[in-house]
């Protein structure tokens, strides 16, 4: 009988929120199968109360004396988004296998350059890596599987229509915390930091998008980012989906809906979902009318980090590159990208349009963020960037 795996070694880069309140308790949910050896937080008080609290043995004040001392096999980054990238790097170069919290990078031309960083693909027998994979959890509860599945299998017909909604309300306190609504410490606002999980959702199930016409403005929060980004968004399929991002609805709610030649899908949640936060109507058209709800389902799995974690252990375990991960964890990015060009210079941009020769493709406010500002505030027209 085969030993078991000894546990994979896990670090956690940054004792704030996110990582108490997502990541530990996940890593904690796993058991046996991860051990957390170290955390790693610039403030040394906070550190040490949050490794007090989860029992993590080893305490530092930066990641390179982590590294040198533990020698962990896999890295979470749960640092602000200005840090993520050089976090990443630096464990990827010490060989670790890393899971970063979104936005992944400030910019396509960071996302890109990290990647250069990143072992070489498994071959037939595995052994790829180390690869970074990055925080999109929606996709992995068992609904989105579900209707995953249904797709490869046909059953649903073309993609014609969708909705992709996040629609949350941050208090003007919020944005108090010094890296927030910031272009150089956060890289954008909802549009970057909380619509990308539903946008990317969107794109895991749907594919590729081809060009977005979007518009956004700061309308009441002081930031120097948007406070609100809506789009349409045409995808290759041909299917054309609205997109909304908003902090400033009192209702909140993460919605999309997917209306397909023989059934309409629809997802309505917050925060994370379970088999009951799906609806399925069949098109007037299906004979049976019971037979959009006895598809086979599957085993009630909600989203959450933990269900993501599993995975990457699973693709880390195999060494080959995981889902959100390489193009596949790039392409949301690349949406948001795609939104503040349009937005910000009032064009429709293209997929293609976002090459390395172009402002966007550096940085979302396009190189200007002063004449950014000026159109997100703007209250009669004005010129683009």
């Amino acid at each position: 009988m085969p030993s078991p795996r000894p546990p994979i070694r896990v670090a956690v880069v940054g004792s704030g929120g996110i990582a108490r309140g997502r990541h530990l308790p996940a890593l904690a949910a796993l058991g046996d199968r991860v051990e957390v050896v170290a955390l790693a937080d610039p403030d040394a008080s906070r550190v040490a109360a949050t490794a007090d609290e989860w029992g993590v043995p080893g305490r530092h004040t930066g990641l390179d004396a982590l590294l040198r001392a533990e020698s962990p096999d896999l890295v979470i980054v749960c640092t602000p988004p200005v840090a993520h990238k050089d976090a990443v790097i630096t464990a990827l170069d010490a060989g670790c296998w890393v899971w970063c919290e979104k936005p992944p990078a400030l910019s396509l031309a960071e996302y890109d350059e990290v990647s250069t960083h990143e072992g070489g693909e498994s071959g037939p027998g595995g052994g790829g890596g180390p690869f970074v994979s990055y925080v999109f959890q929606h996709r992995f509860g068992s609904g989105a599987e579900r209707l995953r599945r249904h797709l490869a299998e046909g059953t649903l017909g073309r993609p014609l229509v969708g909705v992709c909604n996040t629609l949350w309300f941050r208090a003007p306190d919020y944005f108090e915390v010094p890296w927030r609504g910031r272009w150089a410490t956060e890289g954008g606002g909802p549009s970057m930091g909380h619509g990308i999980h539903q946008m990317d959702l969107m794109l895991s199930l749907l594919g590729d998008w081809s060009e977005v016409t979007a518009v956004m403005s700061t309308t009441a929060r002081s930031t120097e980012t948007e406070d609100v980004s809506m789009a349409i968004v045409r995808l290759e399929s041909g299917a054309t989906v609205s997109v909304a991002n908003s902090l400033l609805s009192p209702r909140e709610t993460s919605y999309l809906r997917f209306d397909f030649e023989h059934a309409t899908v629809e997802l309505e949640h917050l925060y994370g979902y379970d088999n009951a936060h799906w609806r399925w109507t069949p098109a007037p058209h299906v004979r049976d009318a019971d037979a959009v709800a006895s598809w086979p389902p599957v085993e009630d799995e909600p989203s959450s980090h933990r269900a993501q974690l599993a995975a990457l252990l699973d693709a880390m375990e195999r060494g080959e590159r995981p889902r959100a991960s390489g193009p596949d964890g790039r392409r949301a990015l690349e949406l948001v990208t795609g939104m503040y060009r349009s937005a910000l210079t009032g064009t429709t941009v293209r997929r293609r349009d976002l090459t390395p020769d172009d402002g966007f493709y550096h940085a979302m406010h396009g190189g200007d963020a002063d004449t950014a500002a000026a159109v997100l505030t703007r209250t009669e027209e004005t010129t683009g960037v």
